[in-house]
This record gives C-alpha cells, sequence and structure tokens, in this order.
C-alpha cells in the first residue's frame, strides 16, 4: 500500500459513512412507508446529497492521486467529510423524533443541510487549488473549479434560502439531473472524467478497436 492509497482509504471510510447513514434513513423510512407521509421533498434532497458525496469522492481521487500525502492534506479531508456526515444525519429524522410528516422535518432541517454541503464543497475548492498552486497546473485548475463551482452555487444557494416549495424542488432536482447525466457520460467514456489519465482508454481508440 502506497501514502495515497493509504490516504484514500482513510478518506473513503469517513466519507463512507455519510452514504451509510443516508441509506439506513432511507431504508427507515421504507420499513414505516404506511405509517408515515414522506412526500417527494426529502427522498429529492438524499438523492441530492448521495449524489453530490459521491461525485466529490470520484473528485477526490482525480485531484490528489499526484499529490505528496502530508499530515495537512489528511486534516483537510477530514473536516471535509465531517462536514458532509453532519449533513447526511439531517436528511432523515431519527427514530425519537417521532416525525409522521417529512416535509415537515425537510424544511426545518434543509437550509442546514444544503449550507453544510456547500460548505464542503467550498472547502474542496480551495484544497483543490491549494494543493496546485504551485504548479504548472495552477491556471487550469482555477479555470476548472470555476467552471465546476459557478453552476453548483447558483443552484444550491437559492435553493437553500427559498421557502417555496417549486423553486427548491426545481433547483434540487437539476443538481440531480446534472449528476445522473454526467454519471451516465463517465460510464460510456471514463476517460472524460480525467482528461490527462493515459491509463483510460479514448473514445477514439475504442472506436478503431471496433
Amino acid at each position: 500500500m502506497n501514502t495515497f492509497e493509504f490516504f484514500f482509504g482513510f478518506y473513503g471510510l469517513v466519507l463512507g459513512l455519510s452514504l451509510t447513514v443516508l441509506a439506513t434513513g432511507a431504508a427507515r423510512v421504507f420499513k414505516l412507508r404506511r405509517k408515515v407521509r414522506l412526500g417527494w421533498l426529502t427522498p429529492l434532497l438524499a438523492a441530492f446529497v448521495a449524489l453530490d458525496v459521491t461525485t466529490f469522492w470520484g473528485g477526490a481521487w482525480s485531484e490528489f492521486k499526484d499529490q505528496p500525502f502530508s499530515y495537512g492534506l489528511l486534516v483537510i479531508s477530514l473536516a471535509i467529510a465531517l462536514v458532509y456526515f453532519l449533513a447526511a444525519t439531517l436528511v432523515f429524522p431519527e427514530p425519537d423524533d417521532n416525525v409522521t410528516d417529512y416535509d415537515t422535518h425537510f424544511w426545518a432541517n434543509k437550509r442546514t443541510v444544503l449550507s453544510l454541503i456547500i460548505l464542503s464543497n467550498l472547502l474542496g475548492y480551495a484544497a483543490s487549488i491549494l494543493v496546485h498552486w504551485f504548479t504548472d497546473e495552477r491556471a487550469v485548475t482555477i479555470f476548472g473549479t470555476a467552471v465546476t463551482a459557478v453552476p453548483f452555487l447558483l443552484l444550491t444557494i437559492p435553493a437553500a434560502l427559498s421557502r417555496r416549495r417549486w423553486l427548491v424542488g426545481t433547483l434540487i432536482g437539476l443538481q440531480v439531473l446534472l449528476y445522473v447525466i454526467s454519471a451516465t457520460l463517465l460510464a460510456w467514456n471514463p476517460a472524460w472524467g480525467d482528461p490527462g489519465d493515459t491509463t483510460q482508454p479514448s473514445l477514439e481508440a475504442g472506436l478503431a478497436d471496433e
């Protein structure tokens, strides 16, 4: 095991806890489906958080795989993962909360959940720029980060602040749709996710082989 595998194993473990919390909450809701009013807002928020965590997980691999291991990088990654975990724990109510209407829980926690997701992403953007600051890839990294951050923030900040059901649902739904489209495209051609990775077969090479 090299140093990056050690780092990413630790990082993946902590991020994986967030997905575990979401899966546990979803399973609990499924068991109580005849006793509670679930609605569609909480499942939509859960899908968004799960996809954002997964996307960030994959992005961390691409961004940090060539970086030297350091304690600072480990601490920053831990902070990001813990913020994600806090967000994940608020998506579904706890059994002791005795919630029968999940829309009520959604409106009570939506702003906090989305604010924590925004914070996680901002920390991730900062970490990405920081590790490339003294390299030849600084300008490319800043540009790529801006291209990713601007649409994310334009959709997520209004969703966090708004109290209009249709607007919140539309904004979060667009985020989920973008993640699903991205996942579909990358499943078709993984090389698009990391253009600098020459170990992935290109689309042209795949067509040539056929």
